[in-house]
């Protein structure tokens, strides 16, 4: 296929057509996030499959995406945005309060987020790992905004004293490791725990990277 078909225009039972190609590429996407995410997973799905599932046709598809690797890139996208929305909805909850408590308050709101649907799991640590080098780019440009996200935060509470004064890339980056390896190692059951138990756990975790052994924090600015 050398490229996506052609969508109709004009308005058609009360929708433009712009709202229905919204809807499509909507209904294509729910029924990859129950495909990919659960059975058969995305290498076992075909266009013909995702397309029954969706109520459209291939030629819809078509209309929409190009491959499947389109939706599921798609899809990863919008996983992503869902976490980061419960993320920033946190952070407008937490502020004001000491370090610690915003901290926990931020990694419930992702951790109840992201593994609130075993699918979102399932296509941020395990559908994406390893179907092309678009995709690993997009997982890596994915993650490094994450640590963009750590390292501004941790900039910032340093700045306010709350926090050691440092250079936190690389800590923020081993950070993510850790919380993507331990909230899909426990999703799997791997982990016997609760998943408040989890997130104390990488609270822990932050904290200690924040606030090291012989750092004290200080109301009057940032400490060494």
């Amino acid at each position: 296929m050398a490229g996506r078909l052609k969508a109709p225009t004009g308005r058609y039972g009360g929708k433009t057509a712009a709202e229905r190609q919204a809807d499509r590429r909507r209904r294509f996407l729910d029924a990859a996030l129950e495909l990919f995410g659960a059975d058969p997973g995305y290498r076992a799905t075909t266009v013909a499959a995702l397309s029954e599932a969706a109520g459209l046709s291939t030629r819809q598809f078509y209309e929409e995406f190009r491959t499947l690797e389109d939706v599921l890139a798609a899809l990863h996208l919008q996983v992503n945005d869902w976490a980061q929305e419960a993320v920033l909805a946190a952070f407008a909850e937490v502020q004001g309060l000491p370090l610690a408590e915003r901290v926990a308050g931020i990694f419930r709101a992702y951790a109840a987020n992201v593994t609130g649907d075993p699918r979102r799991i399932r296509i941020t640590f395990v559908e994406i790992i390893g179907v092309s080098p678009r995709l690993e780019q997009q997982r890596l440009a994915r993650r490094s905004g994450w640590v963009d996200l750590i390292c501004s935060e941790a900039d910032a509470a340093a700045s306010r004293g709350e926090a050691a004064p440092r250079d936190y890339r690389i800590a923020a980056t081993a950070f993510i490791g850790s919380v993507n390896g331990l909230l899909h190692d426990w999703s799997a059951g791997w982990v016997d725990a609760t998943l408040d138990e989890v997130v104390e756990e990488l609270v822990r975790q932050l904290l200690a990277i924040l606030r090291p052994v012989g750092w004290e924090e200080r109301g009057d600015g940032p400490n060494v």
